[in-house]
């Protein structure tokens, strides 16, 4: 059996899930415009050139969550999703997971976004299990605060590994394993699998990828 792993953001889907997210709120008038936009941008701006503090971007990115039931949420991320994601959501996408999954590849998406956003849209994929960072919550309310590891960066691999040994397996159970995805940020869980794949990748990952050997595909268009 092996063991497939996706990043999401911009190489799954055709953007940024968490950046669209803000913007999304933004735009329905829920987050000021003038507060919340510029950081935003900002924010996205580190994740791509591989300086982002992830502890600062999750206190942004996660106390609006903690400012509103549950089920009005959940109504946003539905409207969300069918407008700003799904329209990212392409067939080249689609048939490589499925590829995967025809083989009977143990699959999952592995990351940096909350599990709240990105929960609905594992399942436009087929894939049963997501490995993302946890907003934390208190009998269904959100805190606006992590909980456990981040999946990000190293962390990723600590989540992987976390989730592998709950199912009681670990690498070796594997006989490949591949990662897909189009950032520099993940380069600690590319290093990791015996099959890396960079994707669309940006120019550190593509960089990198071309002096160390890796496939290097595009799932655009």
């Amino acid at each position: 059996m092996d063991l497939a792993l996706f990043d999401l953001d911009n190489t799954l889907i055709a953007g940024d899930s968490d950046f669209e997210w803000a913007q999304f709120l933004i735009a329905k008038g829920i987050l000021d415009r003038a507060l919340y936009e510029a950081r935003n941008i900002e924010f996205y701006e580190q994740y791509k050139a591989g300086t982002l503090d992830i502890d600062v971007f999750l206190d942004f990115q996660l106390q609006p969550l903690s400012r509103y039931p549950r089920a009005l949420l959940d109504t946003w991320r539905r409207e969300f999703m069918s407008r700003h994601i799904l329209p990212l959501v392409g067939d080249k996408a689609r048939a490589l997971v499925r590829e995967h999954r025809d083989r009977g590849a143990l699959c999952a998406i592995v990351t940096a976004t909350n599990s709240f956003v990105t929960g609905p849209i594992i399942h436009e994929f087929g894939i049963a299990h997501l490995i993302a960072t946890i907003p934390a919550q208190v009998n269904g309310q959100f805190t606006g605060q992590p909980r456990g590891t981040p999946s990000f960066r190293e962390g990723k691999i600590t989540r992987v590994e976390s989730w592998l040994e709950a199912m009681g397996l670990w690498w070796s159970s594997f006989e490949r394993s591949w990662f897909y995805s189009d950032s520099q940020n993940d380069l600690p869980l590319l290093s990791r699998v015996s099959n890396p794949v960079a994707v669309d990748p940006d120019p550190t990952l593509c960089a990198h990828a071309e002096a160390a050997g890796w496939p290097v595909i595009s799932l655009r268009g």
